[in-house]
């Protein structure tokens, strides 16, 4: 699958502008390809009760998995503080829930983007990220 990482950068940009974070004031937006092609994107939503908080990644895999997408292909992430100019953004990595999150869909070395500063991408995988997981196919 050809994979436009540019452009899934550019539709975490825009979800990150949908953040609500009263609380931390980091904002940030998440955009997953799916392996039918779509891209879904989230924001991360902030709660008083902090445990109640929803990530922007597992925001945009719930809206894919409700609308039956169940193979990922691919998450760009873009986070920074509020007001941050985009030259200055800090590489926001997926909290170890929205990784094992994500390893229920992912497709085999599902590719992950994370916006830096200036026009830089860091790319890797969720399996360097979460290596040696446990998945669906360990319950038996």
């Amino acid at each position: 699958m050809q994979i436009d990482k540019e452009l899934l950068v550019e539709k975490a940009l825009e979800a990150r502008k949908m953040s609500y974070s009263p609380y931390s004031h980091f904002q940030v937006g998440a955009a997953i390809l799916t392996e039918s092609g779509k891209i879904y994107t989230g924001a991360n939503i902030e709660n008083a009760s902090y445990g109640a908080t929803i990530c922007a990644e597992r925001t945009a895999a719930v809206k894919a998995i409700f609308e039956g997408e169940r193979c990922f292909a691919a998450i760009a992430i873009a986070g920074s503080p509020e007001g941050t100019a985009e030259e200055d953004f800090v590489y926001s990595y997926p909290c170890g829930i929205c990784r094992q999150f994500l390893r229920e869909f992912a497709l085999p070395d599902m590719a992950v983007y994370i916006k830096g500063p200036e026009d830089k991408i860091k790319e890797t995988t969720l399996s360097e990220l979460l290596p040696d997981s446990f998945g669906p196919e360990h319950l038996g």
